[in-house]
């Protein structure tokens, strides 16, 4: 197996454990409240792995100012969408939340062909068509 294909299995799993853990969370404070907790602990662990096992500045030079306005941008649409996540997952139920919200998937492979030049194959096309599938089968009531 590919590393890559390796790592993206392990972040599926996290994924789905984080939207039942921030749920749990929730319970007795608000999403802004929830958010901001994460968000203070993965700043924490960024830093602490950043200061000891990644000596990461070393290719800050090679960054353009586009290079940083991309990131930054990136930064924010993950932050929007932490914020409308977590007040979801407060609100309704996570496995409801959860399922509308990987339907990012579809936009991501659509703006990955567009805007990257990624091929569009028929694997792609076919488990394209199956997450969509799923996801109108499972949210539909």
């Amino acid at each position: 197996m590919k590393n890559w294909i390796l790592l993206a299995f392990i972040s599926m799993i996290f994924a789905g454990i984080t939207s039942v853990v921030a749920k749990m969370g929730m319970s007795k404070v608000s999403s802004d409240t929830g958010l901001a907790v994460r968000t203070m602990a993965v700043m924490l662990v960024v830093a602490v792995n950043s200061v000891f096992f990644n000596p990461f500045m070393q290719d800050a030079g090679k960054l353009t100012l586009k290079d940083i306005a991309i990131l930054s941008a990136s930064g924010i649409t993950a932050g929007l969408s932490w914020i409308f996540y977590f007040r979801a997952v407060k609100l309704g139920d996570v496995s409801q939340v959860a399922l509308i919200d990987k339907g990012s998937i579809v936009l991501t492979v659509l703006l990955s062909v567009l805007i990257l030049g990624e091929q569009f194959t028929w694997k792609t096309a076919v488990g394209g068509t199956l997450i969509v599938a799923g996801f109108l089968v499972l949210s539909l009531k």
